[in-house]
């Protein structure tokens, strides 16, 4: 019974203690393509932008609408006066119409009438005015897209440039890890020489000190792990504990040739097309103003029933009478609007949109200009950093190798504190220069992704 007992509480214990890593083995590891999906799915400003197309194609068919023939149907039964004078006057909208009753005298008697009206009305002939309002509003929708697309386009490389600048601080967190731990086996051994009288004190309180900034900067840069998964966490909606990158190859000593990454051009840009298309909206406005000013032509119908509690000899009958339909009056015509002054608005108008057009072109040749000058500079910067990057694995080697020797040497009293110090900083500063040159290249290649517009390829290269 006692060993049934002691088996329990020992399984007990290996369950407690492998639960931990269980947990870490379950949990979901976001690959670059995961981080980017999620913040299109779940950033709202890119839902924002989306719901912003949805409703401009919306406008688009609510303005085709608009040009379906108008059918307007109306009845009144009206309980009034019927007593006016002659003469002409404008309406002001708020005096009621009143037909006949001229009389000699003033008349307060009431009268009971009523009025049904059918009235149609078709533009049959606007020379191309409808057909512009549409191509406007479709060039809007299309310039709502590209705005949708451009957006979607700097998240993706934010998110983008997010991930490569989290498994820089990863590394750099490791760099700082390896630093810390050698300064505290140099202190372990200083320690040791300093108690056994073989050191003076002064070396022990020196590496002491070194020990603590190793401390700190490793502080430092767990601190700003934090602070890039944060944002991170913003972009893509993931919570910060539960954001763990998967591991990804640049982590090895030769990433120049085991992935070679591809950052030509293969398509469209969305940075540059949502200009093309600030200036087709341009285009498109010009012509809707050319066609605004020109004349319509319109088919006009009406049919309507009038009754009138008043006879035809102003006789004033039972208000009952009023509520038959007495008479029946139809009228069809075209109709031809023209302002004269519309010469002048137009060339009003066209003057304006011709320097928002003059605008729209410099805005694309400018940003034109500063893709292609990125692309170049990222060119420059992918050499450099392969270069480095063929030459640092060697001088990664070296510096290990001198301060493996220096740390022998100052065991055995052949050199000084300092001169292990140098050794191992010089090891500190070949990881670093490796760990910053390694991200220089990704960024690089991402910045001649964005600005060549492969930067799903980009993306789907990483793995």
């Amino acid at each position: 019974m006692k060993h049934v007992c002691c088996g329990r509480i020992f399984r007990l214990c290996i369950i407690v203690l492998l639960f931990p890593v269980l947990g870490a083995i379950g949990q979901k590891s976001y690959s670059l393509t995961g981080l980017t999906d999620s913040a299109l799915r779940n950033l709202p400003l890119l839902l924002e932008k989306k719901a912003q197309v949805n409703g401009s194609r919306a406008e688009v068919s609510d303005l085709r609408h608009q040009f379906i023939p108008l059918l307007r149907a109306n009845a009144q039964v009206d309980l009034a006066t019927d007593n006016s004078l002659p003469g002409s006057y404008y309406g002001y909208g708020i005096i009621p119409s009143t037909s006949a009753g001229v009389s000699a005298q003033n008349n307060g008697q009431s009268a009971l009438g009523t009025i049904g009206v059918l009235y149609g009305e078709y533009t049959v002939l606007d020379f191309g005015y409808r057909k512009a309002r549409i191509e406007s509003a479709i060039s809007n929708t299309n310039l709502a897209s590209a705005d949708y697309e451009r957006v979607r386009y700097q998240i993706k490389a934010r998110v983008t440039r997010l991930y490569f600048t989290y498994l820089k601080n990863e590394m750099q967190l490791e760099v700082e890890l390896q630093n810390r731990d050698r300064y505290e086996k140099i202190f372990s051994v200083i320690q040791a020489l300093t108690k056994s009288g073989i050191r003076p004190g002064s070396d022990s309180s020196l590496a002491r000190a070194e020990l603590s900034k190793s401390i700190t900067a490793y502080n430092q840069a767990s601190g700003s792990l934090k602070e890039i998964g944060e944002q991170l966490s913003y972009y893509t909606g993931i919570p910060l504990d539960q954001l763990k990158m998967d591991t990804l190859s640049s982590r090895n000593q030769n990433p120049v040739r085991n992935l070679p990454l591809d950052s030509s051009a293969t398509g469209t840009n969305p940075l540059i097309d949502y200009f093309t298309n600030i200036n087709k909206v341009y285009d498109s406005e010009e012509k809707l103003i050319a066609r605004s000013f020109q004349p319509t032509v319109s088919l006009v119908a009406s049919g309507w029933t009038r009754g009138s509690s008043i006879s035809s000899e102003t006789e004033y009958k039972p208000l009952s009478t009023g509520l038959s339909v007495q008479r029946y009056n139809y009228l069809a015509g075209i109709s031809i609007q023209y302002d004269l002054f519309n010469g002048l608005h137009k060339k009003d108008r066209l003057q304006t949109i011709h320097f928002q057009q003059e605008a729209g072109k410099y805005q694309f040749q400018q940003e034109a200009l500063e893709l292609k000058t990125a692309e170049n500079q990222a060119d420059w910067a992918i050499q450099t950093a392969e270069s480095n990057l063929r030459e640092l694995p060697v001088q990664i080697e070296s510096s290990r190798d001198v301060y493996n020797q220096k740390i022998a040497q100052y065991k055995a009293g052949v050199i000084t504190l300092i001169d292990l110090t140098n050794a191992a900083f010089v090891l500190y500063r070949s990881l670093n220069d490796y760990t910053e040159t390694l991200t220089d290249w990704y960024l690089a290649h991402l910045d001649k992704a964005v600005a060549t517009g492969s930067l799903d390829l980009f993306i789907q290269t990483i793995k």
